[in-house]
């Protein structure tokens, strides 16, 4: 069977699950998750393992746009308004996420460089869970204009998080003296030139919009330069996310009719968001649960403890209205593309020893949190009375 007919069987498949899911008041994300998890290769194998690695191109491209999309929430009006209490928040939520899953780990008497990272990937959360659930549901309100930022700015603390403490542990590992500049400037080097390339783009694709006056050629030109995005990300070895960010952010603030053409890819993306959950679910191995035991448990409890109560602490010290502070935690449950992408990343740069368990406890993390996590945002969302569909 050609690579065309997997493609439309994990689009039926998930468009078949939300007739079921609808009956629960489940949020379409959990359906497709649900429809992968069947339809792949660790229940009923009609997707396979091999054809799953061919869906690579589908999974980056889904995430540039997500990121393209997220930075929508960047624009300089709304930055004034929400822009240092989201930038607190974010600080507070995802530093305490870190702190809480490694030191509770490390309290339980784990191995240390494993805690580490298992603490540098519990800030991350998923920005394409979110924002499906807010497209879905219509949402709108205060607790909706401070979550999307904050999702948004999580990847770049997450890939920040992420980059210092693999250098410690590598460090560890190879038992070397600790580096300021290898282990904290050159990350921070790395994600600067991720977001000034991506705004480079933005400018590229604002000013080509006075040449190509028709919608149609104009949403053309987005897709594109966000396809161009994630290749160059790819090719230099940046964070595409960060980079489609900031393309989105630039784009967004330097052209006046950016909202009616993002209506419009919006509507042009949304299969491919629906594949990119299909297919993430199909990626997950059922059979990885029992084995990661309560190193696993303790994860997932920690990572969302540490979520919660550094966003409730930072939406008061921010003087947040109360459907903010008291919703905000829940919302940010979701974890999925970016902390597996980067579980991937430490099956290259640490021994098989570590970097196996890590990957494990992050895949059965997230099974738990894509079913759960996006039932939660929308709860949080509801009660904040701020669902309109």
């Amino acid at each position: 069977m050609s690579a065309l007919y997997y493609t439309a069987l994990a689009m039926l498949g998930g468009l078949l699950m939300t007739r079921l899911t609808r009956l629960a008041k489940l949020p379409n994300v959990t359906a497709y998750l649900i429809a992968g998890v069947l339809i792949g290769p660790y229940v009923f194998n009609l997707v396979g393992s091999d054809m799953l690695e061919g869906f690579g191109v589908i999974t980056e491209c889904a995430l540039g746009f997500i990121a393209f999309s997220i930075g929508d929430e960047f624009k300089l009006e709304s930055l004034k308004a929400i822009g240092k209490p989201a930038l607190l928040i974010t600080l507070f939520e995802s530093v305490f996420a870190v702190v809480c899953t490694m030191s509770i780990t490390l309290l339980l008497g784990f191995n240390p460089i494993i805690c580490i990272m298992l603490g540098a990937l519990s800030a991350s959360t998923a920005p394409a869970a979110t924002l499906l659930i807010v497209r879905q549901y219509k949402a709108s309100g205060p607790l909706t204009d401070m979550l999307l930022p904050v999702v948004a700015a999580d990847d770049a603390t997450g890939l920040i998080a992420y980059s210092i403490c693999v250098s410690i542990a590598q460090n560890m590992v190879n038992h070397t003296a600790f580096s300021f500049a290898g282990t904290v400037l050159l990350p921070l080097l790395r994600i600067a030139e991720a977001l000034l390339l991506g705004a480079v783009l933005g400018v590229l694709l604002a000013l080509s919009h006075r040449y190509f006056r028709s919608h149609t050629n104009r949403m053309s030109l987005c897709i594109a330069f966000v396809m161009i995005g994630v290749g160059l990300a790819d090719y230099i070895g940046l964070s595409n996310l960060l980079l489609c960010m900031a393309l989105g952010a630039v784009y967004v603030n330097l052209w006046n009719e950016s909202e009616r053409i993002l209506g419009c890819i919006d509507d042009w993306t949304y299969p491919l968001f629906m594949l990119f959950f299909v297919i993430s679910g199909a990626q997950l191995n059922l059979s990885t649960l029992p084995k990661v035991g309560l190193l696993g448990i303790v994860y997932v409890f920690a990572r969302f403890g540490g979520k919660f109560l550094g966003a409730w602490l930072g939406g008061g010290i921010t003087k947040q209205p109360a459907v903010v502070r008291n919703n905000l935690g829940w919302a940010l449950m979701p974890q999925a593309g970016v902390a597996i992408g980067m579980a991937t990343m430490v099956l290259k740069q640490l021994p098989a020893e570590y970097s196996q368990l890590i990957q494990t406890v992050i895949l059965s993390a997230t099974l738990i949190y894509e079913i759960v996590g996006p039932l939660a945002a929308k709860t949080a969302l509801q009660r904040a009375g701020e669902i309109h569909a």
